[in-house]
């Protein structure tokens, strides 16, 4: 499925937002960084949820590049979170950062969240990219301690995604699935899988969002216009998800951090 359109960033007449998001798994920059700057800014996002950022020598600049070819500024994240990290339009106003490490399994990578507050339009977003672990068990719990995250930010609009490492059946996904909405399942618009990117056939690579967000549309932005195919297999590993979103207001409300809760 071919994404042709999406709604564009905007406020709405009524006070609320539409914000585009964008999770990407990057792979550390390994691949060809002026088409991963190209297609990320072909998606015209207000949030960039990354994942495999850069975390060793000089990973700090690199970020930084990637930021400003996509015309982008550093949100958080990086190294400091394990890979997981957060870019922005001029849109987003910063309240607070937070980067969240993960107990270490002995023989298994470090993992960690890039989390954030942000305001658009007057109302306050939490936003989290996490890159979940290759083992079953230890996904599972760092699912559990995501949902604990969000219920930990005290707004009201909390948007995730990542690399879950997990396919929609499993349990890791479903637990996040059904205590959030994802987003590709609420409203596809555009490609459902995301890995490997040159024959994908999993969905691994995932955008939520809490209860009171409304989705416009979620999938690979393949054949967005200026989203090239050449890029996309050239960028990176993974394909990106982009979403879009309205925020409710801050006049409207949209109810509290515990509608994730009311998700049986």
């Amino acid at each position: 499925m071919a994404m042709m359109s999406l709604p564009d960033s905007r406020t709405e007449q009524d006070g609320s937002a539409v914000v585009r998001v964008l999770s990407y798994n990057v792979r550390s920059m390994r691949d060809d960084c002026d088409a991963l700057a190209r297609v990320i800014s072909a998606c015209a996002p207000d949030l960039v949820l990354v994942q495999e950022a850069p975390r060793f020598f000089r990973w700090r600049k690199r970020a930084a590049r990637l930021a400003a070819t996509s015309d982008l500024v550093v949100l958080g994240g990086g190294a400091t979170a394990a890979g997981p990290l957060l870019l922005c339009s001029l849109r987003a106003t910063v309240e607070r950062t937070e980067d969240i490490l993960l107990p270490l399994t002995p023989g298994l990578h470090r993992r960690g969240f890039a989390t954030a507050v942000v305001r658009i339009a007057g109302t306050r977003i939490g936003v989290l990219s996490c890159h979940l672990s290759l083992d079953r068990a230890e996904r599972r719990a760092q699912a559990e301690r995501l949902l604990e995250s969000v219920e930990a930010m005290g707004v009201d609009h909390v948007v995730v995604a990542g690399d879950l490492n997990d396919v929609p059946s499993g349990r890791a996904f479903r637990l996040l699935a059904r205590r959030l909405q994802d987003c590709w399942a609420v409203r596809p618009r555009g490609g459902e899988h995301t890995f490997p990117q040159h024959d994908p056939r999993r969905r691994i690579d995932a955008v939520f969002a809490t209860g009171g967000i409304e989705v416009l549309g979620c999938g690979v932005p393949a054949g967005l216009p200026g989203v090239h195919e050449a890029d996309l297999l050239a960028a990176s590993d993974h394909l990106p998800v982009l979403a879009a979103l309205r925020v409710p207001g801050p006049s409207r409300g949209g109810g509290v951090p515990s509608s994730i809760a009311g998700r049986a």
